[in-house]
């Protein structure tokens, strides 16, 4: 049978059957709920397992756990487009993206699967809270964002954004510092701090090790940025904060930063 009529008996079965797809606006205004970051909208939607609620969504699978998987692929596809467009930074959100699906691969129950659908959609969200002050930023902006979380473990200096963007040093960071409400090096040491405080929660890298890794230019450097900026030594963060917000099915520690 050629797929053609396959279709044909597919779709002549499914209208015998009367079976019809859940309304596009509630798909639409969740993923609007996700890349706005309006967090309750979300949780609400969680609360009530929407997920897992099969009627009026489409079998992709005759396994009910396969099935449920396709769909979180989906689902992480249209939020990370979406978050992208919102104003997230590009690579963050792919590099997101693959971290949740590359976990979805370990999961063998629907309830694992629901559990991590909603932790990916409450990540996505709360990310997404955070960045609204940043939405509206310039082309030249957003390509410097994007550019600084890529290239985060080098050292980046305004005239390789300047380079990258077309700009003049001196107009990008007026530019940059207009929209932003920070200057370039300033917001560049928050992100490597940042990732720091990432790396201290969830990975077993030294000191030395992550000031290295972050190009500082010591570790006594590093150390110094980063009381300044968190308020406390990278050792007393790492005591009051190693592992203790990692959650995952597998009760695995991970073997790299979270994204």
């Amino acid at each position: 049978m050629g797929l053609l009529q396959e279709w044909f008996l597919h779709e002549t079965k499914n209208s015998e059957e009367e079976m019809e797809h859940r309304p596009q606006n509630e798909e639409i205004n969740f993923y609007r709920a996700v890349s706005s970051g309006d967090m309750d909208a979300v949780r609400r939607n969680c609360e009530q397992n929407r997920f897992t609620d099969t009627e009026g969504v489409g079998t992709l699978s005759r396994n009910p756990v396969t099935n449920l998987k396709y769909h979180f692929v989906i689902t992480t596809a249209f939020v990370t487009r979406l978050c992208v467009e919102a104003g997230m930074e590009m690579e963050q959100a792919f590099r997101l993206s693959d971290f949740y699906i590359l976990k979805l691969d370990n999961l063998y129950t629907a309830q694992a699967v629901s559990a991590l659908h909603d932790q990916m959609v409450l990540d996505f969200t709360g990310k997404m809270r955070l960045l609204q002050k940043n939405i509206g930023t310039s082309k030249p902006v957003t390509e410097c964002i994007d550019y600084i979380y890529v290239h985060i473990k080098e050292r980046i200096t305004v005239e390789d954004l300047a380079a990258h963007t077309g700009l003049s040093p001196s107009y990008l960071s007026r530019l940059f510092k207009k929209e932003i409400g920070i200057s370039i090096s300033d917001y560049i040491r928050e992100k490597k701090i940042e990732k720091a405080q990432n790396l201290l929660k969830f990975c077993d890298y030294s000191l030395i090790e992550i000031a290295t890794y972050l190009s500082f230019s010591s570790q006594s450097h590093f150390i110094q940025q980063f009381k300044k900026i968190v308020g406390m030594t990278p050792k007393k963060y790492r005591d009051l904060n190693y592992c203790t917000v990692w959650n995952t099915t597998a009760n695995k520690k991970p073997d790299t930063a979270a994204p």
